[in-house]
């Protein structure tokens, strides 16, 4: 059984996360999404959660915003002692490393991933100008 991938966010962030990932990379079964909508209450989310994860064996959680609370449900079940791996700031080029490593067999490596996609693309460009100059 492969490790599976779930995402948690305000709103439906999560969800289009999601489909955007396969529009590049095609259908993920091993990807489960856990929006926080407006009517839901802590207690009601953290239900949610955990009726999503019982059925998993090996999971990941991605959350949009750390501080916020779909990361704060699950960091407060982390300190309960619940064996959750958590990363917060999630970005598209994080999900993707996770069916890349899935892929060929690694550990996903999210914090390099997630930072390493952030660039500033006038910088990018003008060092590319400067260097043909």
């Amino acid at each position: 059984m492969s490790r599976q991938l779930v995402l948690i966010s305000h709103g439906k962030f999560c969800e289009e996360l999601k489909k955007s990932t396969e529009m590049i990379m095609g259908p993920q079964e091993d990807i489960y999404t856990l929006p926080l909508l407006p009517e839901d209450g802590t207690e009601t989310y953290k239900q949610r959660f955990l009726t999503v994860t019982d059925s998993l064996n090996d999971f990941v959680v991605l959350c949009d915003l750390l501080g916020g609370t779909p990361a704060n449900i699950i960091s407060k079940l982390i300190m309960e002692g619940q064996q959750i791996t958590l990363y917060a700031g999630m970005n598209l080029p994080m999900v993707i490393e996770f069916i890349n490593s899935q892929m060929i067999g690694s550990e996903p490596e999210f914090v390099r991933a997630g930072c390493e996609s952030i660039v500033s693309v006038n910088e990018l460009i003008n060092g590319i100008a400067e260097e043909e100059e």
